[in-house]
């Protein structure tokens, strides 16, 4: 049992700022850089203060968008990037949970060789497949649509891997009791086993959202139609205007927003997020 020593908290809290000081001075820069004047933001220092142009700097990226980066409005493009953050979300969770159900609870043949090729999975880097899956996507004719943002990023080795050793902690007596009660594959997984899941459910949830906020690789390939640009592929394309110099007070500012709704996700759901992570019994 660890003591309650007075001199140790206080440097234990210590340690605790520091580090959330270290994490949140770009944030905070960044911040101060979007409500400034084109000319403050390039000026050293950096300005640590806030400017006068907040709502001239947002209200320019959320109305008319970047005229020098030929960039429309950014309402649309965090739109696309929350439909395919929740697309992906959603389809990995359902995707692996399934699968995971699958391999634990019925018996048949080959069973754990899929689950090992599965796992293998991981051991590819998304640039090894990139070009196979961009050629199947063409095929399909799934270019420049929320499908093709979507479909082929919603398979998970990892989820499946997490949920499956999740499944296996279930004691088998809960499985019994279901199947002398009548409760089939499908009721038992409904009634039991998902909300059991519903810790485990949700930590995923924040972490695959975030990572299907964040991608760029994919869609960067997969749209060629502007009405399809995601936030991130935006701000990337905003600092290397074409024959302009990037309006930096703009960009911070699109960089803020962009920023938004994964931290409303991780606030909305932190409790669920930790106890996902760290619960043992259930």
């Amino acid at each position: 049992m660890v003591e309650n020593r007075p001199l140790y908290t206080l440097m234990a809290h210590l340690v605790l700022i520091l580090g959330v000081v270290l994490v949140m001075l770009p944030i905070y820069v960044v911040f101060m850089a979007s409500t400034q004047a084109p000319a403050d933001v390039l000026r050293a220092p950096v300005p640590m203060l806030p400017g006068a142009h907040v709502l001239d700097n947002y209200g320019a990226v959320l109305g008319r968008g970047l005229e020098r980066a030929s960039s429309g409005p950014v309402g649309p493009m965090m739109l696309n990037s929350l439909v395919m953050a929740l697309g992906i979300a959603v389809g990995k969770i359902a995707i692996s949970i399934l699968s995971a159900y699958a391999i634990v609870y019925f018996r048949f043949p080959l069973r754990m060789t899929a689950f090992w090729i599965i796992f293998m999975t991981l051991m590819l880097p998304v640039e090894v497949r990139i070009l196979p899956t961009y050629r199947v996507a063409a095929q399909l004719g799934i270019l420049n649509s929320y499908t093709g943002l979507i479909l082929p990023l919603i398979a998970s080795a990892t989820a499946t891997f997490l949920f499956r050793q999740f499944f296996l902690t279930i004691p088998d007596e809960l499985a019994e009791a279901a199947r002398v009660d009548g409760a089939g594959p499908v009721r038992f997984f409904k009634d039991i086993v998902l909300p059991l899941s519903r810790t485990n459910i949700a930590a995923l949830f924040v972490i695959l959202f975030i990572y299907g906020w964040n991608q760029y690789l994919w869609p960067l390939l997969i749209t060629t139609d502007p009405s399809m640009n995601t936030i991130v592929m935006a701000i990337q394309r905003m600092s290397v205007a074409a024959e302009n110099e990037p309006e930096w007070h703009h960009i911070t500012a699109v960089a803020i927003l962009a920023l938004l709704p994964p931290v409303v996700v991780v606030v909305a759901m932190q409790r669920l997020f930790v106890r996902g992570l760290i619960e043992t019994e259930k």
